[in-house]
């Protein structure tokens, strides 16, 4: 049976100096991945596994396997760690952009660092790009922003652009834990009786946590095309599933539904068990709707 884990070596990729839509570069730039199963003699069968927030490959490794989210028997599964989120570039880990010298990056910094790391391991074409929440972001971004780099697009828990509330509440949230050091987050996190949380924050340096809050925040695949979600759908050539959940309070699955609509996606409504964690709580519906909708 196969380990969630197992034969996944953490790797990185040196992919150079990367431009940032502000104009300005994360130097030297590394972005960290695992991989799962192997590669066909194609090259037809690589689909990218994007991150959430401060996710890390070793994490999403526990998705993939068979009858899990992304089946390696079937797949080569690149599990990717996010920009910004302590294991590639970041500014926690930079020698020569230490802490706030670090650029402020975008989901869309994010995509083409992961545009990189596809050319990096050779693969011209993806089978598929699949995220949850912040990873969801990015597969907006990867169909909007890049039509021919991928046959299919699974965003979960994820938003094409966030709302204005959504916006405040994000930037609110980058500064409340650049403000407050870890061991107060993982005594607040302990005293909820909340250890999940706790650990989490014991593994997250503050000022990557504030940085990747703002690039949430920025969100928006609008912005190339003139803030209509309409032109933005319209350069949708791949085939998406949209996932959503209607209880969701962290991301609202309004634009998500919007854009499914306009990109002829398949929407996949989920009960909602959970809310933003209905992925998680329902994915004895999710993972088997993954897997069909990616192997058709």
């Amino acid at each position: 049976m196969f380990a969630p884990g197992r034969r996944s070596k953490q790797r990185f990729a040196a992919i150079g100096d990367l431009p940032l839509e502000s104009g300005q570069v994360v130097r030297h730039c590394r972005i960290g991945y695992r991989t799962f199963g192997t590669l066909d003699a194609a090259g037809g069968n690589a689909v990218l596994l994007l991150p959430w927030f401060m996710g890390r490959s070793a994490a999403l490794a526990r998705h993939i396997g068979p009858g899990r989210l992304v089946d390696c028997s079937r797949y080569y599964v690149v599990a990717v760690d996010g920009l910004g989120a302590g294991v590639s570039s970041s500014p926690s880990n930079s020698a020569t952009q230490p802490g706030s010298v670090f650029p402020i990056y975008t989901v869309r910094d994010m995509v083409d660092a992961e545009r990189r790391l596809a050319a990096h391991l050779g693969l011209r074409r993806l089978h598929a790009v699949v995220g949850t929440s912040l990873g969801g972001m990015q597969v907006f971004e990867w169909l909007t922003a890049y039509p021919d780099a991928v046959d299919k697009g699974v965003a979960i828990a994820g938003s094409p652009r966030l709302l204005e509330a959504e916006r405040v509440r994000w930037r609110e949230q980058a500064q409340s834990v650049a403000a407050r050091p870890r061991w107060r987050r993982v005594a607040e996190a302990t005293a909820r009786v909340a250890p999940l949380a706790a650990w989490r924050a014991l593994g997250e340096n503050p000022i990557d946590c504030a940085y990747q809050a703002e690039c949430i925040a920025s969100t928006d695949v609008t912005a190339a095309h003139g803030g209509s979600l309409a032109k933005a759908a319209a350069r949708v050539r791949a085939r998406a599933l949209v996932v959503i959940s209607p209880t969701d309070q962290a991301v609202n699955p309004g634009p998500a539904a919007e854009f499914a609509h306009l990109a002829h996606a398949s929407l996949l409504q989920l009960e909602g068990r959970g809310g933003h964690d209905a992925p998680s709580h329902e994915k004895d519906r999710l993972w088997p709707a993954v897997d069909r909708f990616l192997a058709g």
